[in-house]
């Protein structure tokens, strides 16, 4: 397998943003309060795919969870990505940069020996924020 297929996801979630805000009572005005704006607010980026074994993106991750004896060190080395929606043809039709990200969890699903499903691999990164870029 080659990088391009490590890269390709199923789903990804996470590409939002939130405007936190804060409200302002002014005495004498009971009909409403104003609110302002205060900071934008971006939740974790969620990769999921079929499970796939000693590649780039699994070793940076275990990077970042070293543990020594009992003492666990987080090595994090924020990078920035590039999220590429494609089209059935493999074309990019929008492309994102997520600025800073870093692992903060992995999990896969259940394993059932009865059914004749994959075992999805999620990858969930912390980052400060995305810009569009096409």
């Amino acid at each position: 397998m080659g990088a391009d297929t490590e890269q390709r996801f199923q789903e990804v979630t996470g590409l939002s943003f939130e405007i936190e805000t804060e409200e302002l009572r002014e005495g004498g005005e009971n009909r409403f309060s104003y609110k302002l704006p205060k900071r934008a607010r971006y939740p974790n980026l969620v990769l999921k795919r079929g499970m796939l074994t000693g590649t780039a993106l699994l070793k940076w991750f275990k990077s970042a969870m070293s543990t020594y004896f009992t003492v666990v060190v987080y090595d994090f080395k924020p990078a920035d990505m590039l999220v590429t929606l494609l089209d059935e043809a493999g074309q990019p039709v929008a492309i994102w940069n997520v600025v800073q990200a870093y692992p903060v969890k992995w999990s896969t699903s259940d394993f059932r020996a009865s059914e004749n499903a994959v075992v999805v691999e999620t990858i969930e990164l912390a980052y400060q924020y995305f810009e569009r870029i096409m």
